[in-house]
Formats: structure tokens, sequence, C-alpha cells
């Protein structure tokens, strides 16, 4: 009976046991990372994809509308300034112009020979004067000869009124022949022309948008616009430095700064409201073949803090909180820390962390509280 009794105790007190080892939480397996000491930027990026811009860009149609008598370029050649793009049909301005200028050859003879007159006219004067003197004339012919040296004087000064009249009327037709000659305005690479040899072409009304004749782009000097959402606009300023990641070159990022912030917000249908900013390549010898349109994406750095505590922003909890443990035990602290600057990468962490804590980055585990046992996942996996 008693050896009855000290089995039945012993069998109690194992299962007992048992229980209670059972029923012990188990340490929750997690992901375990260290404080780190580096740098932190603040940063903003796009809303949406920017896009490479050139910083002169002209399309270009001529001053007065008319038939297309030579296209001088065709797309994708280069130009330099005040290359002659295109010509329209100008005969007729161009024979005004031989007339204006013959008309101007007839006035300088004509101007020629009542000049020649009035030198002729006031020799005349100075002798007849040198005659009166010596009284071998009278008064009457005296005055005779002054009335003609004056009459060829004036004569001679219409004459050359003349010919500036006539170097006016040639000026007046070049430039109505000018209108007729498309150049570039700078040096760059034609996008596109528009029309071809014989078809009409004008220039496009007020109000009434039209294709132009010729799309010239300098692509010496290209920046990326990209919309930034209207709440980081304010934290935007010319000169900062930012990054440029463009689609077209994958793994590659340029280095640039912002040019300009625009100074209004668009708003436009379906879409959040935006601020437009430029931001210029640092090196524009950089990229070898880089086109207007491209999409590209911008990152702009706001401030940089050099050798601070940071740690992997997704390990954050409810903002400012981390999971810490200091201990062998392996008991688990939820810490509410300071922190400082902050992107999707790190924050930097300013008090209640020390370098020698390990921090959970794994926050998504279940059971994790304050408290909590928890083992490293890879100590876990080995013990299974």
């Amino acid at each position: 009976m008693r050896r009855t009794l000290i089995v039945v105790a012993v069998l109690v007190a194992i299962i007992a046991g048992a229980a209670w080892y059972f029923g012990q939480p188990k340490p929750v397996p997690v992901v375990f990372g260290n404080v780190e000491i580096g740098t932190v930027e603040s940063t903003i990026a796009n809303t949406r994809a920017g896009t490479i811009t050139a910083c002169r860009r002209a399309r270009l149609a001529p001053r007065s509308g008319g038939q297309i008598a030579k296209l001088s370029v065709k797309e994708g050649d280069r130009v330099i300034k005040d290359q002659i793009l295109l010509e329209l049909w100008n005969a007729d301005i161009a024979a005004r112009l031989r007339l204006a200028q013959d008309q101007k050859a007839s006035a300088r003879s004509h101007r020629d020979e009542v000049c020649l007159n009035a030198g002729f006219a006031a020799r005349e004067l100075n002798r007849t004067e040198q005659l009166k003197e010596q009284g071998f004339i009278s008064d009457k012919a005296l005055d005779g000869a002054s009335s003609q040296a004056q009459i060829a004087r004036a004569a001679c000064s219409a004459a050359e009124a003349g010919i500036r009249q006539a170097d006016s009327q040639i000026a007046a037709v070049r430039a109505d022949l000018s209108t007729t000659y498309l150049r570039a305005p700078f040096a760059g690479i034609v996008a596109e022309v528009t029309g071809e040899i014989g078809e009409f072409t004008t220039p496009s009304p007020p109000g009434i948008p039209t294709p132009p004749a010729v799309d010239l782009i300098d692509d010496t000097c290209l920046y990326v616009t990209a919309p930034m959402d209207e709440i980081d606009a304010p934290t935007v300023l010319v000169g900062q430095p930012g990054r440029i990641s463009i689609d077209a070159f994958p793994g590659r990022v340029f280095d640039g700064h912002v040019r300009r912030v625009a100074p209004y917000v668009l708003d436009r249908e379906k879409q959040a409201r935006t601020v437009d900013v430029e931001v210029e390549f640092d090196d524009p010898t950089e990229f070898d073949t880089l086109l207007v349109g491209y999409s590209a994406d911008v990152e702009i750095v706001l401030a940089v803090h050099d050798n601070v505590m940071r740690v992997p922003t997704a390990a954050l909890v409810e903002g400012n909180k981390l999971y810490v443990t200091s201990s062998d035990d392996g008991l688990l602290e939820l810490r509410e820390v300071e922190t400082g600057l902050s992107n999707w990468e790190h924050t930097e962490i300013l008090s209640k962390v020390a370098a020698s804590d390990r921090i959970v980055l794994s926050i998504e585990r279940e059971g994790l509280e304050h408290g909590a046992q928890v083992i490293s996942e890879s100590e876990s996996t080995k013990a299974k």
C-alpha cells in the first residue's frame, strides 16, 4: 500500500512538472540587429516620375507664312547658331531687293552728276567774286552766280538724301526677305521637322497652337523636372544637393543640385497637389547619351548627420519605440527613444540606446511584447 502511494506521488509530480514545463511560454524567435555608427540623411523624393528637360528648347516657325522652298536640315541633325534651317519661296521679295539696289545705283549716279555741277557752280561763284572785286562785272551778274551755286548745293543735298532713302528701302526689303528664312537661335539638335518642300507653313495664331516647323533642342544643358508633394515644398531650397536616377540607366545615380523651385502649386484633377522642382546635373559630361523626355526620379538631401548612432527605420514601433534586449536572459524591453534625422532606411537615435544593445528587426512577429523572452532565429533553427 505504501509503495503504491509512493508511485502515485511520483507520477503526480512528473505530470505536474511536465504541465508546468509545457505551460511556460516559449521564447519568440526573432531577427536581431545592432546599433550602428554611421551617416543619416533627411531626404524627400518626387511623388510621380520626373522628366528630363532641356534648358533651351525652341519650337520654331517662320515669322510669315509661305510655301517651303528649301529644307536645309532633317531630324537628328546638329546645327550651329544662326544656321539656316528652312527657306520659304521668296522670289518676289528678292526681285524687290534687286530693284531697290538698282534704284540706289541710279540715285548714286544722279548724286554724282548734281554734286559735280554743284562743285562747278561753286568755282564759278568764286571767279565771279574775284571779277566783281576788280570791277569787271555788275552786282547782278554776281547775284546770278551766287544763286546758281546755292541751287546746285541744294540739288546735291537732295541727291544725298535720295541715296539714304534708297539705303532705307533696301534695308526694309532685306528685313522682309529675312522673314522667309528660319535660323537656329542657338546651337543644338533638330528634334522634329514638320512639313515638306512645296507645302505651306504658317506661324501659330494667338491662342491656336500649331505644330512647329522645326523643334530645336540644346542638349548640352539638361535638368530634371520632378513634382514634389506640397507638404515637402517649403523644405526645398535652391542649391540643395540631390541624386538623380534614370530608368534608362538602371543602377546609376547622378549627382545634382536644385536649380529652381516653382513659385506655385499644381492642382490637377485626380492628382495630389504638387510643386515642380528642377534639379540640374552637377557634371553634364557624366552621361554619354541622355534624351530629353526620359523619365527620372529625384531624391533631394535636406540635411546630413555624420558619425551618429542609427538603427534601421523598419525596427521602430509606433514611431519612437524599439524592442531592445541587453541581458543574457533574452528578456525583451519596449523602450521609447529620442530620434533625430530619419529616412526610409535609417533613423538617428539620440538617447536611451547603447551601442552594445541588440534590437529586434522582425517587429511583426506574434508574441512580441514588453517582458517577452526572445531567441535569435538562427539559434532557434539550430535547436530544431
